[in-house]
């Protein structure tokens, strides 16, 4: 069989396919009433599209859920989810009585890592809740940043970078949580004080800054000028000068350059305290 592609070790790396429960049929699928199956205590996603469930909601009342679910044995009845939050929500919602699983065996550890994995390879969680899922397998498991990485299929460094996030200030970790920024405009302002990181937040928000144009205007919070670039002239990049304009200014800058090489700069502002700061710094 050929080597399976994706992200790290898959479930039956992790869990033998050998630990499966079987209905006597060979299929190793049974049914199971969703009353009686628990969140894992150890899913690291926490944030779920509404509408995405409501789609799926109304396809599984359509089609049925076509993917059985993962569960582990718990106490007096009870299965622990290990992988399928999503269709155990969703099928909820769609009024379903019982849905399809698969039983597993597994320990605290790998209820994090399966519940890691499959988020991981559906690019489900978002940054904050991925680092704090690595965290945690850190911390909790005493696992290396090798060892995760092995895990999840990742190098080492994004799995480093990824726990780095933990180190922003509350309103970064809240703008990753909203995906309104990547986790490289978080990391360009790792070394700024929170004051500064939620100032250039805005910015970066207001402006749909790039991660470039955040590092270098994170130099110039710090305290580090951005090199100085040649003279701007005929041939010249528009689109380079107005971003080395915003990150100098820290506003958006619109740059007209005609053929005869006249042209207009405009900057904006949107508050009489930008106008201020740019008066300060023009002046």
């Amino acid at each position: 069989m050929p080597q399976r592609s994706g992200l790290g070790k898959g479930l039956d790396a992790l869990i033998p396919a050998g630990r499966t429960a079987s209905t006597g049929e060979g299929s190793g699928v049974m049914q199971v009433a969703v009353d009686l199956i628990q969140r894992n205590p150890r899913q690291p996603r926490e944030n779920f599209d509404i509408q995405e469930l409501e789609n799926l909601a109304t396809s599984i009342r359509e089609h049925g859920v076509i993917q059985p679910l993962i569960v582990a044995p718990g106490q007096n009845g009870i299965y622990i989810l290990i992988a399928g939050e999503r269709r155990l929500q969703a099928s909820r919602k769609a009024g379903l009585k019982t849905v399809p699983v698969v039983i597993r065996h597994a320990n605290d550890q790998q209820l994090l890592e399966l519940a890691l994995i499959e988020n991981v390879q559906r690019a489900d969680l978002n940054a904050i809740e991925e680092a704090e899922a690595y965290q945690h397998l850190e911390k909790e498991f005493k696992l290396s940043p090798e060892d995760i990485a092995a895990r999840v299929g990742k190098n080492r460094s994004t799995i480093a970078n990824t726990v780095r996030l933990l180190e922003a200030s509350a309103a970064v970790k809240q703008a990753l949580v909203n995906r309104q920024i990547s986790g490289g405009h978080a990391r360009a302002m790792l070394k700024l004080s929170a004051k500064a990181q939620d100032e250039l937040l805005n910015k970066i928000i207001l402006l749909d800054l790039s991660v470039r144009t955040t590092e270098m205007l994170a130099k110039k919070y710090s305290g580090q000028q951005p090199t100085l670039k040649k003279k701007a002239g005929r041939g010249v990049n528009l689109t380079d000068v107005e971003r080395r304009l915003q990150s100098s200014l820290g506003t958006r800058v619109s740059l007209k350059h005609g053929k005869t090489g006249k042209g207009t700069v405009t900057i904006y502002y949107y508050s009489d305290e930008e106008l201020d700061s740019l008066l300060e710094k023009l002046t």
